[in-house]
């Protein structure tokens, strides 16, 4: 049985990759997301909590086991050596997991793999595509505003700044969703879904 497409999702914080997402899992499409599921593996992978504390040490969890999230965020916030060393941990559990999902989805065209941070296709992972969410700056700031009334707008162009500019994420789309409200994107979802359907077929 062949594996399925493996298809990238990404988009900067409001552009809606989530909501694309929902619609590719109502076409009855299996999502990966990678952000949430390293946050699950933070709390629940030995061998990942082992290494965390190996690289950040003991601090990084309470005394109950639980993720000391705000804690390593300052340990790493301006050190980007400490952040690196985080990465290295975290990915490869990710990675890992994120193949053992995959040999789940047998007898599915394609699975979607959502992550805030991704690389092309082809350059050292596997997916076959990628899709960028694309959204102009001021109504993804609108649109978190909404979501997330507690934080300010300086707060949210800070996010927006340390994520990849959205020029870094152009070059990496083999295909781009606009979802900046002056088209429907409901058809835009539907068209790249039959797309994939057909690369699958073929």
């Amino acid at each position: 049985m062949k594996s399925p497409l493996q298809i990238g999702v990404t988009g900067g914080i409001g552009s809606g990759k989530t909501i694309v997402c929902q619609v590719f899992r109502a076409l009855g499409i299996p999502v990966y997301e990678a952000d949430e599921r390293a946050k699950w593996l933070t709390e629940h992978d030995p061998i990942l909590k082992a290494d965390i504390k190996r690289v950040l040490g003991p601090q990084a969890y309470d005394v109950s086991g639980h993720y000391n999230r705000a804690w390593v965020a300052s340990q790493v916030f301006g050190n980007p050596e400490q952040l690196t060393a985080l990465n290295a941990v975290i990915h490869p559990r990710v990675f890992a997991d994120t193949a053992s999902w995959i040999t789940q989805q047998t007898g599915k065209p394609y699975v979607i793999k959502e992550a805030a941070l991704m690389k092309g296709a082809g350059d050292n992972n596997s997916l076959d595509k990628v899709v960028v969410v694309q959204a102009p700056v001021s109504l993804r700031i609108e649109r978190i505003r909404k979501r997330d009334p507690h934080r300010s707008e300086s707060e949210i162009q800070n996010i927006i700044a340390r994520q990849i500019s959205d020029e870094d994420r152009m070059k990496i789309a083999d295909y781009i969703l606009e979802n900046d409200e002056s088209q429907l994107l409901l058809p835009q979802i539907i068209r790249l879904h039959e797309e994939f359907l057909r690369l699958a077929a073929n």
